[in-house]
């Protein structure tokens, strides 16, 4: 299993665990786009997951990636409010929903979607912390972008530990042309 699988493994099962024990307070379900209303860019890791994931589709399917809706919406997202590479989609899309805890200045906070937890408070063991999910998440991708840089004789700025960021838009609609 790569790294990416196994995390992504992680949060789905995380966010499984939290549904479980606070279901009566989430409302996430098929068709619910409340917090696909943002452009994403990824991680370089994330894009070649979803470039091997759109590889086998067959051409029309992969045409359909070119189709957007409002510019503030998640280039992924269909007509239905349904993600079309909902099996490959980045960890951002794998936790919306579940309580996340941030930084806003100095400060700890923990925030979920508007619709859920509005009666409960969550359990301390069902709050994602970001950071820590940024931060393996960076470090897989810079895992990545060594394996592919030891593997290539000269490839400019791969050998850079920065996050490489990849426009989500600017992806699916590259795969749409392929």
């Amino acid at each position: 299993m790569s790294r990416l699988a196994e995390l992504t493994w992680k949060v789905d099962a995380f966010f499984a665990r939290v549904a479980d024990r606070h279901g009566g307070d989430m409302q996430c379900a098929t068709g619910c786009s409340d917090c696909c209303h943002v452009r994403l860019t990824i991680t370089e890791v994330e894009a070649a997951a979803i470039r091997a994931h759109v590889a086998g589709w067959p051409a029309a399917q992969r045409r359909a990636l070119a189709i957007t809706g409002p510019a503030d919406h998640c280039a992924a997202l269909d007509s239905a409010g349904k993600c079309k590479i909902y099996h490959a989609r980045p960890l951002v899309c794998r936790s919306h929903g579940v309580p996340i805890r941030l930084q806003r200045g100095s400060l700890p906070v923990v925030q979920s979607c508007f619709r859920n937890f509005v009666r409960t408070e969550p359990d301390p063991d069902c709050v994602l912390d970001q950071a820590t999910l940024s931060a393996t998440l960076y470090a897989i991708d810079a895992i990545d972008a060594a394996d592919a840089a030891e593997g290539a004789e000269s490839a400019p700025g791969a050998s850079s530990a920065q996050a490489r960021r990849v426009d989500l838009a600017g992806l699916l609609a590259d795969l749409a042309a392929i």
